[in-house]
C-alpha cells in the first residue's frame, strides 16, 4: 500500500482484498492505491447476467469528505449510465455521506444493475424506450450486452487491467 494514504483508506483496500463482496471484484492500482480496478458481474434474471462489467473507481483526495469517482468502462445499455459510462447514482452525488464506503458504493451500483431507474436517468433515450416498454428495453439490453460479449469473445481479448 502506498505511504501516506488515510488510515481509512488503508483499512477500506484491506477489507475489500480479504472480504470481497459476491459478484464484485475490486483490487486498486499497483501504481495508484487511490485507483481501482473493478468488475462486477452482472446478475442473474437481469439483461445483464452473465456479463463482466469493468469499472474504474477513484478516490478523490477530498475522500471520504467526497463522493468517489466512479464509471463503467464496459458498454451498456441502462437508463442510469450515459454513453462515457458515467453513473447517476444519488450517493455518488448530492446524498454522498462519509459515513459511506467504497463498498457501499460498489454494492449499490450492483444493485442499479438490478432494478435500473428510468425515472432518474443519464441515459434519456434509454430511459424513454424502459418506461414506454420495459420488457422490450430489457430484451434490447440483453441483446445489445450479447452482441458485445461476442465481439469481445472472438477477438480474443482477455479481461485485463
Amino acid at each position: 500500500m502506498a505511504g501516506g494514504l488515510p488510515r481509512r483508506i488503508i483499512k477500506e483496500t484491506q477489507r475489500l482484498v480479504s472480504e470481497p463482496v459476491p459478484g464484485i471484484t475490486a483490487f486498486p492500482a499497483d501504481d495508484n492505491a487511490r485507483y481501482f480496478n473493478v468488475v462486477i458481474d452482472g446478475p442473474a434474471e437481469t439483461p445483464f447476467e452473465g456479463g463482466k462489467f469493468k469499472l474504474e473507481l477513484f478516490l478523490p483526495e477530498e475522500y471520504p469528505m467526497a463522493a468517489p469517482k466512479v464509471r463503467f468502462m464496459t458498454k451498456i445499455y441502462h437508463p442510469n449510465v450515459d454513453k462515457l459510462g458515467r453513473i447517476c447514482l444519488d450517493i455518488l452525488k448530492d446524498k454522498w455521506s462519509p459515513a459511506l464506503q467504497i463498498r457501499t458504493v460498489l454494492l449499490s451500483i450492483q444493485a442499479l444493475l438490478s432494478a435500473p431507474n428510468p425515472d432518474d436517468p443519464l441515459a434519456n433515450d434509454v430511459a424513454e424506450k424502459w418506461k414506454l416498454n420495459e420488457s422490450e428495453a430489457l430484451v434490447t439490453g440483453k441483446y445489445k450486452h450479447d452482441i458485445l460479449c461476442f465481439r469481445f469473445l472472438n477477438q480474443g481479448s482477455t479481461l485485463t487491467f
